[in-house]
């Protein structure tokens, strides 16, 4: 393939797309650069399909390079390791809207990857790689019904900036990603602070407009360098098959099968209806191998058959309903924050660890804005939680996700580190699952933290919808708080987390090929009812406010400024005079670069002591001050009085009792606490102590 270049103006800056250049093994490639940002996208596929799955096997990457920044990795091996948190998260975000467009038979493996080369902190990297991934698959020869194109938009002072730079997206009040295809919005990620339901939708249709343009931009591409799409082999299950399993089992039969709240007793069901059909096709090999997919396909039908024709839920919900709700406090003792919220079938347990602000997450990435993390939010989906068995392997790319956007809905009401100065980590624990523990995860959080006395500035709760479409755009019912079927089943999860006064997270996953605008606002306005309802109803009437004192067991921090230039006097030589702070109190001490002191422990009497200390160490002597110290060395003329860890004075033999002493010895021994008093300075510009003259 020839060498072809091809740009657009985006947002104030050029984009530009390198075809033929590189890569050209690959079944499309596409050399990106925005600004001084460049990104190679390449998409691959298999020739044939991979045996024995029910899935199509697409797996994305976003390779993030510290060359790309002009850095040496970190830590030993000085070589990229593992991908970071916001690599998987790159990578979700461009699978999610790519995903639904390749079609739903088609079983070859393919690859999206995306190589960062270099980052121009003005065009993030991360959009780059979400254009130039449905590019190179837009012009590869990979069956694609796209193309689809996603926009960025932040917003700074009330302003939205489409593809904001690196600290526009950091540090503004909202961080927006909407993908598109030609006629609907496909994808919507979002993380806000308060931001009310219409000014967001007015923020996802102003991204869709641009996606449009974006899109004509790609289609100028593919009508150039595009290739014909590749025949492959269809997975659908033959139409035979179908019309003979509903002659052993009616749909009236499955209905009943599927119409159960309870998980367990549908899937007992289900197993049976798949035994009679094993049964009746034991002599055809070529069903058998496919009965299950054909099992899972005939239960999606009813189920979306119910829901749309006849308004009827597998649990017998109406359309709106929410599962019944509980929430509970301290049910984990010793731990410094702890709640469980419980949403049908689905309960989260959130654990609060408190510590001081040293033990922040330090990050070492290609966002130069980005080197640390106050606040970790931790999510864990083990197997037993939906009644199956398989051992650990650790965090998967889902519940980095889940994790992620449980962060991202409660950072916007966490106190600041001057209010609060700790670093704060919440885990949730999946119990029990059945659909959106992601946004149980929220509301758990959200009472963990209040329970840990956290002072966040309001509660914060997230529900899910879902969807169901039929033939045509208007043919369509929105659920509310769908359970694990239904997203299973159904053609949209979206999940909206916010406080009474906006969202602050918005994750929308879709099977379909995009959503009308009807939809999105149904599925917001939805969510907001249902969201003031769990507030309302179940979070607040458990824990109503955060409590006014972090708990027993959590550290407590008392936090002081000092001036910055007697940070030396505070460390001392070679970290000696801190060490001795440490040792004599038992608390832990941090000091920033500004003089922030934050002194940390569980004993309040040493925490004030390490404090009275540190004052006494940055405080310049001067006439009048009454000190207090232990005499740790006697000469002839007098004693030295050690007030602090390295802060000493002298008082001269006659200024130690008020009648004439021979020896110091006969008044005073080593180890003594006495209190003096500053005298000031000498003719020798001195500072000199007396203990006679104390009032």
């Amino acid at each position: 393939m020839a060498y072809k270049s091809f740009s657009m103006e985006l947002a104030g800056r050029t984009l530009t797309v390198d075809v033929g250049r590189v890569a050209k093994q690959a079944n499309g490639a596409a050399l990106m650069h925005y600004g001084d940002t460049t990104v190679l996208c390449t998409a691959t596929a298999s020739e044939k399909p991979r045996e024995g799955i029910d899935f199509f096997p697409l797996s994305v990457e976003f390779e993030e390079k510290m060359y790309s920044v002009g850095k040496i990795p970190g830590g030993f091996n000085k070589r990229e390791g593992k991908a970071s948190e916001n690599s998987v998260l790159t990578a979700r975000v461009i699978d999610r809207p790519m995903r639904p467009l390749f079609p739903k038979d088609y079983r070859n493996d393919c690859t999206l990857n995306n190589l960062v080369l270099s980052v121009d902190p003005e065009c993030r990297p991360e959009l780059v790689a979400m254009l130039g991934s449905a590019i190179a698959t837009s012009i590869s020869d990979i069956p694609f019904d796209g193309p689809c194109a996603t926009t960025q938009l932040g917003m700074v002072d009330g302003e939205f900036i489409v593809n904001p730079n690196q600290e526009q997206w950091t540090t503004g009040d909202l961080r927006l990603t909407v993908a598109s295809t030609r006629e609907k919005v496909i994808m919507i990620e979002a993380g806000a602070n308060e931001i009310p339901e219409d000014k967001m939708i007015e923020a996802i249709y102003k991204c869709h407009d641009i996606n449009l343009k974006v899109i004509e931009f790609i289609d100028k591409i593919v009508a150039e360098v595009g290739k014909p799409k590749h025949a492959y082999t269809s997975c659908a299950i033959p139409d035979e098959m179908f019309a003979a399993i509903k002659e052993i089992v009616p749909p009236e039969e499955m209905e009943v099968a599927v119409f159960s709240d309870d998980k367990q007793t549908r899937e007992e069901n289900i197993t049976k209806v798949t035994e009679k059909l094993a049964e009746a096709f034991a002599d055809n090999e070529e069903w058998l191998e496919i009965l299950d997919e054909a099992v899972y396909q005939y239960q999606k039908k009813t189920v979306r058959k119910m829901i749309l024709k006849d308004h009827k839920r597998p649990d017998g919900r109406a359309i709106n309903q929410i599962r019944p709700l509980s929430a509970e406090v301290d049910l984990i003792p010793r731990v410094h924050g702890s709640a469980m919220f419980t949403r049908g079938q689905t309960q989260i347990c959130t654990i609060t660890t408190l510590a001081p602000l040293s033990e922040k997450q330090k990050i070492d990435g290609i966002d130069p804005s980005v080197t640390s993390k106050r606040y970790m939010h931790h999510y864990n989906f083990p197997s037993y939680s939906v009644g199956e068995t398989k051992p650990s392997r650790g965090p998967g790319r889902r519940e980095i996700g889940h994790g992620a956007l449980a962060e991202k809905a409660l950072v916007p009401v966490l106190p600041s580190e001057e209010e609060f100065p700790y670093a704060i980590r919440t885990v949730s624990e999946t119990f029990e699952s059945n659909g959106s523990t992601s946004q149980a995860s929220i509301c758990a959080s959200t009472m963990s933290l209040m329970a840990a006395g956290v002072p966040i500035k309001k509660p914060v709760a997230g529900i899910s919808c879902g969807l169901v479409t039929g033939e045509t755009d208007d043919d369509y019912i929105v659920l509310t708080d769908i359970q694990g079927l239904e997203d299973f089943f159904g053609d949209m999860d979206f999940k909206v987390a916010g406080t009474k006064d906006g969202i602050t997270a918005i994750q929308m996953d879709i099977k379909i090929h995009g959503l009308t605008r009807p939809i999105v606002e149904e599925a917001i306005r939805r969510t907001r009812e249902a969201r003031m309802y769990i507030l309302d109803e179940v979070m607040l009437k458990t824990i109503p406010e955060p409590r006014k004192k972090v708990g027993k067991y959590a550290p407590k921090i008392i936090q002081m400024q000092i001036n910055p230039q007697k940070i030396g006097d505070v460390v001392g030589q070679r970290g000696k005079t801190i060490n001795t702070l440490i040792e004599r109190t038992g608390v832990k001490i941090d000091i920033d670069d500004e003089g922030m002191i934050s002194i940390c422990g569980e004993d309040e009497d040493m925490m004030n002591e390490a404090r009275r200390l540190i004052e006494v160490i940055t405080t310049d002597f001067y006439e009048g001050q009454i000190l207090e110290g232990d005499v740790i060395s006697i000469k002839e003329f007098g004693a030295f009085i050690e007030f602090a860890p390295g802060k000493e004075g002298m008082v001269h033999i006659s200024k130690i009792a008020n009648e004439r002493i021979n020896h110091v010895e006969d008044v005073l021994t080593l180890g003594d606490h006495v209190k003096v008093v500053c005298l000031g300075k000498d003719k020798m510009g001195r500072v000199s102590f007396s203990i006679k003259d104390v009032k």
